[in-house]
């Protein structure tokens, strides 16, 4: 069973953290806050462990990045270039701008023909970045139930070795996958959490996920 390292220490980090402590991988969450460290251990248990960005990438077999888009590159270059080298990076993040959403639609930095994950693999070009769980809340990344059906998970990445580990994560996590291709593609996967957003912000409703229909 691979290591798992989460990078991110907010909600979307700890779901995941102990989505995957739940189907048993060695996991590991990372701060770069001593106290923000304490604070994890005391509330996520000794069954996951807590360290730094940079120990935690070195350790993990696959990484899981999980901070705001804005802090995204950030993070990776606090981890480490060598710690990253040849490893898989579950993308989880979205470009989301520092900005108020407009009409219940966010905001993002990144252009519509580059997106946040093309950008990150560009700065890490040895990493394989593979985009996951950034078009749902985090309150279903996890063992998702919409009476019986299994949402679709959009997935995209250059390395297909990596995109299968990361199918294999989803399919226990109780996801359809749907391979959109390469890194580009995550130009179309992103804006999807402005449009999963739109009902939350607008009318109060975020219990959803997105289904691709096929004959």
């Amino acid at each position: 069973m691979k290591k798992i390292g989460i990078i991110g220490s907010g909600v979307v980090g700890k779901t995941l953290a102990k989505g995957f402590l739940q189907y048993g991988y060695d996991t590991t969450i990372a701060s770069r806050s001593t106290e923000k460290r304490l604070e994890l251990q005391a509330e996520l248990g000794n069954n996951i462990q807590v360290a730094d960005f940079a120990s935690t990438a070195q350790n993990a077999d696959m990484v899981v990045l999980a901070v705001k888009g804005t802090k995204a590159k950030e993070a990776m270059l606090i981890c480490g270039l060598d710690n990253l080298h040849g490893k898989t990076i579950i993308d989880a993040t979205n470009p989301i701008a520092d900005a108020a959403p407009q009409n219940g639609v966010l905001r993002y930095f990144s252009d519509i023909n580059f997106s946040l994950m093309e950008d990150l693999q560009t700065t890490i070009p040895n990493a394989h970045f593979v985009k996951a769980f950034s078009c749902v809340g985090s309150a279903f990344m996890v063992n998702p139930s919409f009476d019986g059906q299994k949402p679709s998970m959009f997935i995209c990445g250059n390395n297909d070795a990596a995109k299968q580990d990361v199918a294999d994560i989803l399919t226990q996590f109780g996801w359809d996958i749907e391979d959109m291709g390469k890194a580009e593609a995550a130009r179309a996967i992103e804006p999807l959490a402005m449009l999963w957003c739109i009902p939350g912000m607008l009318q109060g409703k975020w219990s959803h996920a997105f289904k691709l229909l096929k004959k």
